[in-house]
């Protein structure tokens, strides 16, 4: 297939990318800046400005749409959380309303979302038909998914990519504890009971494979491993797969006084996720379960344990 992705250049989209490249597809990254070095084709566009050229996406068969400001890199002013907010929805709706003015449209547009759509819901279970929850980032994942409308309404097949916490060694969440556990300096956070819905950066990729491939198949997917689990047992069981003591622990109030509205949303929320709809689907976890899942991770990327 000819893909168009964008958010190719972040930890996530440099890894399905790849993937997608080595299985003989032919990959058009959607750009906000001139690359220093290019060896193939791609797109210049400018969220912001709404500028985007229909011309150069026509003939395509399928568009993978990643971008959106990391909302970790900032203390959330309201500039910043304005900034998240437009990196997602009104980046999303400027590339749907541009797919469905097209002559020659995409069969289908896999739009990325998160879990953050359902709040902070305690021990609740939840499917992809629970409804959304309260707060900045379950607002904006809601209109996140509502900006793809023009595209679906145009016929194109939609999917939210509903993503959990994504592991993998060298980015995101796990790269970052690593040291810090293999320091003994890890602990668990708040209370320790909110949950944490995780999926491997292998399964995401594979999630990603299975739903471009089956024509059938739209709305919303959670992106989560069927097992998640407390920021207490995460805790516990990084501290001995790396065989290290994680004795410390960080109090609500001391994440809220350094971290301010994301400490509550992003390290105090519990979602309980699970992928219901992508097993009914007829999808296979490679990692189900945490504990197996970081021994592979870590032996893989040669880190001793």
């Amino acid at each position: 297939m000819r893909i168009l992705i964008s958010g190719s250049t972040g930890f996530l989209g440099k890894a399905i990318r790849a993937a997608l490249k080595a299985d003989g597809h032919e990959l058009l990254p959607l750009l906000r800046r001139q690359p220093e070095e290019a060896d193939e084709p791609f797109v210049l566009w400018d969220p912001a400005a709404g500028q985007l050229n229909p011309a150069q996406l026509e003939g395509l068969d399928a568009v993978i749409h990643l971008a959106g400001e990391n909302i970790a890199a900032r203390w959330w002013t309201a500039v910043q959380k304005q900034r998240i907010r437009s990196s997602r929805v009104d980046a999303t709706r400027l590339l749907a309303e541009t797919l469905a003015g097209l002559r020659q449209k995409p069969q289908s547009l896999l739009s990325a979302s998160a879990i953050g759509f359902y709040g902070d819901r305690g021990d609740e279970i939840l499917s992809e038909v629970s409804p959304p929850g309260r707060g900045f980032l379950a607002e904006v994942c809601q209109a996140w998914e509502s900006a793809t409308q023009p595209a679906q309404q145009a016929g194109i097949r939609v999917v939210h990519l509903r993503f959990g916490v994504v592991l993998w060694p060298s980015g995101g969440m796990l790269a970052k504890l690593l040291p810090v556990f293999r320091w003994a300096l890890g602990g668990r956070l708040g209370s320790g009971r909110q949950w944490l819905s995780w999926v491997s950066l292998q399964d995401v990729i594979g999630a990603v494979r299975h739903l471009l491939s089956n024509p059938t198949l739209s709305g919303p997917f959670n992106i989560t491993a069927p097992s998640p689990v407390t920021n207490a047992e995460w805790t516990v069981i990084l501290s001995r797969v790396l065989r290290r003591p994680a004795i410390f622990h960080l109090p609500a109030w001391l994440l809220r006084l350094v971290l301010g509205e994301m400490a509550d949303q992003l390290l105090l929320a519990s979602t309980r996720a699970i992928p219901y709809r992508l097993q009914d689907s007829g999808f296979s976890f490679q990692d189900g379960i945490l504990e197996p899942a970081l021994q592979r991770m870590l032996r893989e990327y040669n880190i001793p344990t």
